[in-house]
C-alpha cells in the first residue's frame, strides 16, 4: 500500500504496512492536514476519526521517518527524530527517502492521497 505525501510542494512517497490501523487510514485518503511540531521530534495532526487498534501491539519505538499512529489521542504522528518506547504508538508505515521537509519550522500544510492500489 503506497501513499503519496505532499508537504509544502515536496512530494513524499510512503509505504503502508498491512495492518487494521493502516487499512483504516488509507480508507480516510486523500487528506488535507496542518502538521503540527510536537517535542522537536515529530509531526502531528488530528485525524477526522479514530483508526482501528484491531491487533495492534501495545506500543512501538519510532525511528526516523515512521509514520505512526498514536492511539490515545487518535493523531497522526511523522517522526523526523527518533524517540523511545511509547505505549499506545502504532506503526502504520514508513516514509521511503528524505524527509527533510518535516523538519521545517511552523505548521506545514501536508495532502496525503493514495499513490496506487493493488
Amino acid at each position: 500500500m503506497n501513499i503519496r505525501m505532499t508537504i509544502n510542494g515536496q512530494v513524499l512517497s510512503a509505504t503502508l504496512v498491512d495492518s487494521a490501523a493502516a487499512r483504516d487510514f488509507l480508507g480516510l485518503l486523500p487528506l488535507m492536514l496542518d502538521l503540527e511540531d510536537y517535542a522537536s521530534t515529530e509531526k502531528i495532526a488530528q485525524l477526522p476519526r479514530k483508526l482501528s487498534t484491531a491487533g495492534a501491539p501495545a506500543g512501538m519505538t519510532p525511528s526516523i521517518g515512521d509514520l505512526t499512529y498514536y492511539a490515545p489521542w487518535g493523531n497522526l504522528a511523522i517522526f523526523y527524530k527518533g524517540f523511545r518506547h511509547s505505549p499506545g504508538l502504532i506503526k502504520l508505515g514508513r516514509i521511503d527517502g528524505d524527509i527533510q521537509v518535516l523538519r521545517a519550522a511552523g505548521p506545514l500544510k501536508a495532502r496525503i492521497e493514495v499513490a496506487e492500489r493493488h
